[in-house]
């Protein structure tokens, strides 16, 4: 009798290295679920993202847009996306949102393909400043060929010099100012410089990437009503959904609405990872009940961690601002360049906190930064408050300010987390506003 398709054996040596990847898998879940997650560019889903995320969405297709599809068999899927265009109007208060971007990247390639040519001009935050690499030659818009210009650069508030940024945008007339950073921690002053940008005929693009769910929950600021005519994002950072990505305008023109769709599909996406489309859904449902909360929670977090730190003896970038008005914070661990953010990095990790060195004004190399940024997003997710984020910056200062054993440390780590093993800002069957990790 022959043997039915698919139901022999495998090679051990196949299996095995199936095995190894589902062992890593596990490895790095049991990492963030004993220990700290706090790179602020991560979070964690609700349990229904998860279950709609490994529906049989994953492996079906749908070009184009509900009720416009280029495959049969999206009936089902036309009535999820266009319930999510929906929320996402509504969260954001935006008149236009698509929802398909696999990520913020790739928002952004969109963006600027629908707002310039080739050749054109942009301006935007440099790298150096905490710009993030998208908004570089080396991102999207090399890939674009957009002739870049840097806006000047204020340390000590950690945004744009505003008056040398308008004067920039003047000078080159670009055709795109683009706004946002991947190092954000205060709101930017956006009317002037869209003012500014305006004069000059440019669109000016708002990269929401790290703080959307700040910007949707009310408590960073507005972009859409300050000026911008095209706001980016992630869905997985401070928007706690999956990964993916939005693309949001505040214009009602009908054929400026068109160019961005053309810009996503066939732009930039063919299928677009439906079941990544449908999680997104999930978490806007979930965002317009518990949003505002989590916002307003991750704030407070973050400001109260910062001054903790600072009161365990680090050196918090922005204190003569209150240190931080988002999820993130920074500090810097020795002299320019000098690689002690990666060192520090890495003594975490041993203690069971998992951070990322990160550049700052004054490093030029990126593998050897002086500084940390922080997040604190995930940990408001598990339910941690105030108090809790006394006790991390303990813990940070016993690693890197005492030279404790990162191992006896990590005891400590792991007993703080038990405490938090439930995810909240969610919806749940049990009515406690939360599921265990």
């Amino acid at each position: 009798m022959s043997k039915q398709r698919g139901a022999w054996s495998p090679d051990s040596s196949t299996l095995n290295k199936a095995q190894a990847v589902m062992n890593a898998a596990a490895e790095s879940g049991n990492l963030y679920r004993n220990g700290l997650g706090m790179i602020a560019s991560e979070n964690i889903v609700s349990p229904m993202v998860q279950k709609i995320v490994a529906s049989d969405l994953h492996g079906r297709y749908a070009e184009g847009l509900p009720g416009k599809r280029y495959y049969q068999g999206c009936e089902g899927f036309d009535t999820i996306e266009s319930m999510g265009i929906e929320l996402a109007r509504s969260v954001f208060n935006a008149p236009f949102a698509n929802i398909q971007s696999t990520s913020g990247t790739v928002s952004n390639i969109a963006a600027l393909k629908a707002l310039a040519k080739p050749g054109d001009g942009i301006t935007a935050v440099s790298t150096a400043d905490g710009g993030h690499i998208s908004h570089a030659r080396m991102g999207a818009v090399g890939l674009r060929d957009l002739n870049l210009s840097t806006y000047p650069w204020n340390e000590e508030r950690m945004e744009p010099d505003i008056d040398g940024a308008c004067e920039l945008i003047r000078s080159v007339e670009p055709k795109v100012a683009l706004i946002g950073q991947s190092v954000f921690l205060f709101p930017t002053p956006l009317k002037e410089i869209a003012d500014a940008a305006h004069e000059v005929g440019a669109k000016v693009m708002y990269d929401g990437a790290h703080v959307l769910g700040l910007i949707a929950g009310g408590v960073f600021q507005d972009p859409l009503r300050e000026g911008a005519d095209v706001m980016t994002g992630s869905s997985h950072k401070t928007f706690p959904g999956p990964q993916g990505g939005f693309l949001l305008s505040s214009s009602e023109d009908p054929a400026f609405q068109k160019r961005l769709n053309t810009a996503i599909f066939p732009g930039v996406c063919s299928s677009y990872h439906l079941h990544h489309v449908a999680g997104k859904v999930i978490a806007l449902a979930e965002f317009e009940e518990y949003g505002q909360a989590y916002a307003e929670d991750i704030i407070q977090n973050a400001q109260h961690f910062a001054s903790s730190l600072a009161a365990e003896g680090f050196d918090v970038l922005a204190e003569s601002r209150g240190y931080t008005a988002s999820h993130q914070v920074l500090t810097r661990h020795g002299g320019t360049d000098s690689g002690a953010g990666a060192k520090a990095a890495s003594l975490l990790e041993d203690a069971g906190i998992v951070t990322n060195m990160n550049m700052l004004p004054g490093d030029s190399k990126a593998l050897t930064p002086s500084g940390l940024r922080l997040g604190v997003q995930e940990l408001t997710r598990v339910g941690m408050g105030p108090s809790e984020m006394e006790e991390v910056a303990n813990l940070y200062a016993r690693v890197l300010l005492h030279g404790e054993d990162p191992k006896i440390v990590k005891e400590s780590v792991n007993e703080l987390k038990s405490n938090h093993q439930v995810i909240r800002y969610c919806f749940n069957d049990d009515k406690l506003n939360g599921y265990p990790l």
